[in-house]
This record gives C-alpha cells, structure tokens and sequence, in this order.
C-alpha cells in the first residue's frame, strides 16, 4: 500500500504519526512523509523563508524517523507553498493510495469552514483520505471500532472491500449501518397520498437491507468480526451515520465517495464530506483513483 502523511510542524500531526505508526497495513507498504512551508507574510525575506523551510525538512524528517523506527519504509520531503495545493498536486504526482492528515479538530462553526487543510484535501484529494482525529498512546494500536456507512452504490462498495483487504488491530469490530433514504425530494413528499408514501418507504427500507446485506458479505469473506449490521429507516445519512458512531464509540468512520469532479466539487453536498467535518472521531473517504 502506498501511503502519503501530510504532517504540520512538530505537535500539530502527532496523532496522525502515530496512528499510522502502530496501526498493522499490507506488506510491502510504503509511507512518504510530506511536510509544507507555507509563504504567510515572510516572502519578501530570504532568512525566514529559509528558517521555514529547514522547519519543515526537520518535521518530514522526524515523522519519518518515527515512522521507520515503527517497522515501516518510509521517506521524507518537504515543499515550499500553500499546504492545501501542494498536498493534492503532489498527491496527483504520485498517486498513492490513502492520504493521511491530522485535523485540530476545532469545535463549532470553525470545524465547518473550508480553510482547514484537512477539508481541503478530504474534498479534492484524487485518492481516499483519511482524517485523523483521536490518537492512541499505546505502544501498540488497541482494538478498533469501524463504523461502515454503506448505501449499496458502487463507491460504498469499494468502501467495503477496502475496510475487507487490509489488515486491522486484533480484536476490531466492524458495524454497517445503512439509512433509508427516501428517492423523492422532501419538498415533494407532500404531494404524495399516505398510500404512496408507505410505498416509497417501503422501497427506501429495501433498498438499505440489500446495502447491509452486501456490505456484510464483503466484511464477512475477511473473516472481520461484525458486531451487527443496523438498518435505520428514518433520518438523513449524516445525522444517522454521525449518531451511531457516537452511540458506539466508534474509532474510525469509513465512507464512500461518489468523486465529484469539477466545479460541484466546491459545495458541501456529499454525505461523505459532511461526515468528515463533523464527526468526532477519525474519517475515511473512499474513492477510486482518478
């Protein structure tokens, strides 16, 4: 598997080192450990350009140290420029398989607003991202909670099999749950008689088992320990997928993306992306690689 680390300066990506330190991944897996100058108002002075740059080979550099002392092959690089831009264009350079960065994880209204790197590179990341929010301090990775979101779409389904071949702590659990969503616009379930409305319910229930039940051959055929499989038939995507991971005191959501692409990338329409910014604990999005 190969691996790209986005890390801050030194305190700010800890989590994120360490978790990808003592999580078990494929054999073979490769981490390059990437670290960004960003410009802010220093341009125009040639030493504290300098002095950012050499911050962030030092950063890289430990990661990786850290990384390598961890039993993994992992390499160093810093750039100099905006972190957003510069982690996704060198991402579409090398094309790794999963992203990985840390978020500060700010409460409030500033969680949701699009500066953030994390938001940036969750959203036009041409690979799967993985978001890391809540860090262990165990020398080894401590079991984990794996919350599936599934809609029975094809990229739900890579999101399975991705969760299904790689490797997890010993002891993990994982749970799909899967929301009934209506195939109507809320704004139109008035118009429709009680008789209709059960109909479409009805179809919205099925269609969530049949996301639950393929979702549990995949995690099944990897011999994964499923702590049960949810259908919830009422709620939107976000607040249900949110509400049972909190419920469960899950460690990691994993998603799929539908990988939108050009400029409807730029509003805040997925389940996926909307999942990512508000949840407590650590994200995955999944995509095909573009």
């Amino acid at each position: 598997m190969k691996i790209l680390l986005a890390v801050d300066p030194p305190g700010a990506s800890d989590n994120a080192v360490r978790e990808v330190a003592t999580r078990p991944w494929p054999p073979d897996t490769t981490v390059e450990v990437i670290s960004v100058a960003e410009p802010a108002s220093v341009m125009d002075v040639p030493s504290l350009i300098e002095g950012l740059e050499e911050a962030a080979r030092t950063t890289a550099q430990s990661a990786a140290d850290q990384l390598r002392a961890a039993g993994l092959n992992a390499t160093a690089r810093a750039f100099f420029g905006h972190a957003k831009s510069a982690i996704i264009d060198h991402a579409r350079e090398t094309a790794p398989e999963l992203i990985v960065v840390g978020s500060r994880g700010r409460p409030g209204i500033a969680r949701v607003l699009l500066g953030s790197v994390a938001a940036a590179v969750a959203r036009f990341a041409p690979c799967s991202v993985e978001i890391v929010r809540r860090q262990s301090t165990a020398p080894e990775h401590p079991p984990m909670k794996i919350l599936l979101a599934t809609d029975g779409s094809e990229c739900s389904l890579l999101a399975a099999q991705s969760i299904a071949k790689r490797p997890w702590p010993a002891g993990s659990q994982v749970r799909a749950v899967s929301v009934a969503e209506l195939s109507v616009p809320l704004i139109e379930m008035p118009y429709f008689n009680p008789k209709t409305m059960e109909k479409l319910r009805g179809e919205a229930m099925q269609r969530a088992e049949q996301a639950q039940m393929s979702a549990e051959e995949t995690l099944a055929a990897a011999g994964l320990r499923e702590s049960g499989t949810v259908a919830v038939p009422t709620g939107t995507p976000k607040e249900v997928i949110l509400e049972n991971a909190e419920d469960w005191g899950a460690d990691l959501i994993v998603c799929g993306s539908h990988g939108r692409r050009g400029l409807s990338r730029f509003f805040l329409g997925s389940v996926s992306e909307a999942v990512a910014l508000h949840a407590d604990c650590s994200v995955e999005i999944i995509r095909a690689p573009a």
